[in-house]
């Protein structure tokens, strides 16, 4: 009996094998879930991806910002799934004209693309979900610390802070129901989506910067299981009331002030 055995859920976000979605869905269904999976452009590819998780998972196509295929998911979903348990929201993106130190020359249309396909989503899968999630189901979101600026991350960076923002209403709206909101704000990883981001994670540069000695537990950029076994914990039944929270999955980075709290410091101090 895995953790999420009989859960039910639905994985945003795969793309490649290195997609933190990919490896969310392999752990849930390790604990025992079954899963779905949503794809967008390249479904082939995603297919193909979906094949390689331990069980291999359908594939429904959906574009967050396509009121029809929102509207029509449940009614998708219902072959696969008589009602969901978990969903997991892994959907971002910018213009490259929103980042990479274009903030100040950002148009409206790139900085409103950011937000409809980043934050509002949230907003709009969950809601196109609503018809199947149980008493006691979980919503989950990626994020990345948005408590302060990022270099290159720019137009994604206010995206995520609305993110945040929208998962707390969201937590506030749906708690009546039982349904519980959180995100997880993971370290910088080796993604698809980082690589469209100036300084990818292990570079030295861009966002990660030296994460890994920042980060009192340290960070591998290479490896998502950290982050994937968070939403599966939060997918799971070990977190009854807790709703509206950030859960950070980055090795502490994010409450270091100091870069003098590194790994090699804390060595020295022994």
């Amino acid at each position: 009996m895995g953790l999420l055995s009989g859960k039910r859920l639905l994985v945003t976000g795969v793309i490649t094998e290195s997609s933190i979605a990919f490896r969310v869905a392999e752990a849930a269904q390790r604990e025992g879930a079954q899963v779905v999976l949503t794809g967008y452009g390249r479904l082939s590819l995603v297919r193909r991806i979906a094949a390689r998780l331990p069980e291999p998972a359908p594939v429904l196509e959906l574009d967050v910002t396509n009121d029809e295929q929102l509207a029509s998911l449940t009614d998708r979903l219902l072959p696969h799934l008589t009602g969901l348990d978990g969903v997991l929201h892994s959907i971002a993106f910018a213009p490259a004209g929103a980042l990479g130190g274009n903030f100040l020359h950002t148009t409206r249309q790139e900085a409103a693309t950011a937000f409809g396909v980043s934050t509002y989503s949230l907003q709009a899968l969950t809601t196109a979900t609503l018809p199947l999630l149980t008493e006691g189901a979980s919503v989950v979101g990626l994020d990345f610390d948005a408590g302060q600026a990022w270099s290159g991350y720019d137009w994604m960076g206010v995206a995520k802070a609305g993110l945040e923002s929208c998962a707390r209403y969201l937590a506030g709206y749906l708690g009546p129901r039982g349904i519980r909101v959180n995100l997880v704000a993971a370290g910088p990883l080796r993604t698809v989506a980082a690589r469209n981001i100036a300084g990818e994670p292990g570079s030295g540069e861009g966002l990660d910067g030296d994460w890994p000695q920042r980060a009192p537990l340290g960070w591998d950029c290479a490896d998502a299981t950290p982050v994937a076994k968070a939403c599966v914990a939060l997918f799971s039944d070990l977190f009854p009331a807790t709703t509206g929270e950030i859960i950070h999955v980055d090795g502490g980075a994010h409450a270091m002030g100091d870069r003098l709290t590194s790994r090699l410091s804390r060595g020295a101090a022994r």
